[in-house]
């Protein structure tokens, strides 16, 4: 704990990183006001929790799960129709489809090749493809919300206007997709200004600020049990706790490649021989090396099963589809997550990008030749450290399917053990950790993960 101030003390001292630090803080907080400005035209004293509405109406508790994780993403601000409810995401999304169009796209693959000003276009396409994601999310945000969630009929109260009309639509479009441009702008201030990832820092904050709420509905469900409640919330937080650490251990696996970098140098007798340079390197091959895209990919395709039910309503087996805490669901989860954890491990690992640079800066892998054995040798290795890392990736997605009845009580907390919330908050953490610890190695203090047995080591 001692050390821990310490460190604390060390950041204060930087003035470079305590105004990181204040920046980030500042445009946080100004990211969570807008979250709760509404958009004009609906009366937010009348409707409250769309949630809740939701749910009292007559809706399944199966789609406002979904809506719920929805709108986790956002911090709120998707279920409360804000001005901030489409978020950040329509930005990632735009983000997925210039990356999976620069394999196929020459352009952008020379884009990708040509440095700091191909990132700069890169980033200035994104943008502008950003607005258009808006363009087509925002009408059908604003049909879900007046038709599905707030009926007209139901709600007359809570619309200052008729939603069906022109003067509801149009002024409400160009308000989402002006929140979500200043959630973007918000996004890239923090990394050019502040400290971490902008756009990764925005969806945590909005993740966890759902995390006290769900914290307390669970506390006193638990607690209304009895004194046997209590002690499940103890089991709770501590295999809470055990889970963060096991989701720690598989962002930061990695498998070791042992590389030897070789020079020509002339040898007494004029002949020409190799030298091995240095000590022995590695290339790190990340275990999860594809991250929590699988999980975003599979849960996006989700939504394509549950449509079957309205062939026939009278299925139960197609209805489970519907219930992310179905087994059908889980199991076809976990059947597209492995699918597209070797799908976008291939797509974004270049195995003979990584060969030809080794071989260009005179590296080698030990008992491989240099070329395309070294690349078909990186890619046998990706490919059979892509199934244990897309198997753990498959159990902490159905986990909150797992717990939820198990032992935790509410579907708000039971996310909060698994899936794509878990992960992003982890990995999202770290990164800003390893930034800070940057900083701090920089000036010769000691970082936020630093041990004694690492301060010993390095003497």
């Amino acid at each position: 704990m001692k050390g821990f101030i310490q460190t604390l003390k060390n950041i204060w001292s930087l003035q470079e990183l305590r105004d990181k630090i204040l920046v980030t803080l500042s445009l946080i907080l100004v990211y969570r006001f807008a979250s709760y400005i509404s958009l004009p035209a609906i009366n937010m004293a009348e409707v409250g929790d769309l949630l809740d509405h939701f749910q009292k109406q007559g809706g399944n508790k199966q789609a406002a799960g979904l809506l719920g994780l929805l709108s986790s993403f956002t911090g709120g601000a998707f279920s409360h129709a804000s001005i901030m409810a489409l978020g950040i995401m329509p930005y990632i999304s735009a983000s997925i489809i210039v990356q999976l169009m620069g394999l196929a796209i020459p352009y952008l693959q020379k884009l990708q090749k040509d440095g700091e000003s191909g990132r700069k276009t890169i980033n200035q396409i994104t943008r502008w493809l950003t607005i258009v994601v808006c363009l087509v999310q925002a009408p059908f945000y604003l049909g879900t919300i007046t038709q599905a969630f707030l009926p007209y009929e139901q709600f007359r109260s809570a619309y200052y206007i008729d939603p069906q009309s022109i003067a509801f639509y149009v002024p409400s479009i160009i308000i989402l997709v002006a929140g979500s441009v200043f959630a973007m702008w918000l996004g890239e201030k923090i990394t050019d200004k502040g400290i971490g990832n902008g756009i990764s820092i925005l969806i945590m904050v909005g993740i966890l600020s759902r995390l006290p709420s769900s914290f307390i509905q669970e506390y006193t469900t638990q607690t209304s049990n009895g004194g046997l409640g209590s002690i499940m919330i103890l089991i709770e937080v501590l295999f809470w706790l055990l889970v963060i650490l096991l989701a720690i251990v598989i962002s930061v696996a990695v498998r070791k490649i042992p590389i030897q970098y070789v020079s020509r140098a002339h040898a007494t007798g004029g002949l020409n021989r190799n030298l091995l340079q240095g000590a022995r390197q590695w290339i790190p091959l990340k275990v999860n090396a594809s991250g929590v895209m699988p999980l975003i990919f599979a849960q996006a395709l989700m939504f394509v099963p549950g449509l079957l039910t309205k062939f026939d309503d009278t299925n139960t087996f197609l209805a489970g589809f519907k219930n992310p805490f179905s087994w059908q669901y889980n199991v076809l989860l976990v059947l597209l997550i492995i699918i597209f954890s070797y799908f976008y491990t291939a797509i974004t690992i270049p195995v003979n990008q990584m060969a030809d640079d080794l071989k260009r800066n005179g590296g080698l892998i030990p008992k491989v030749r240099p070329g395309q054995d070294t690349a078909n040798y990186l890619d046998d290795i990706l490919s059979k450290i892509t199934l244990p890392g897309a198997i753990f990736l498959s159990i902490f997605a159905v986990l909150p399917a797992l717990v939820h009845g198990t032992f935790v009580q509410t579907e708000g907390f039971s996310h909060f053990f698994g899936g794509t919330s878990l992960l992003i908050m982890v990995g999202v953490i770290l990164d800003t950790v390893q930034q800070i610890n940057t900083y701090l190695l920089n000036h010769h203090y000691d970082g936020l993960m630093q041990s004694k047995l690492s301060r010993t080591s390095n003497l």
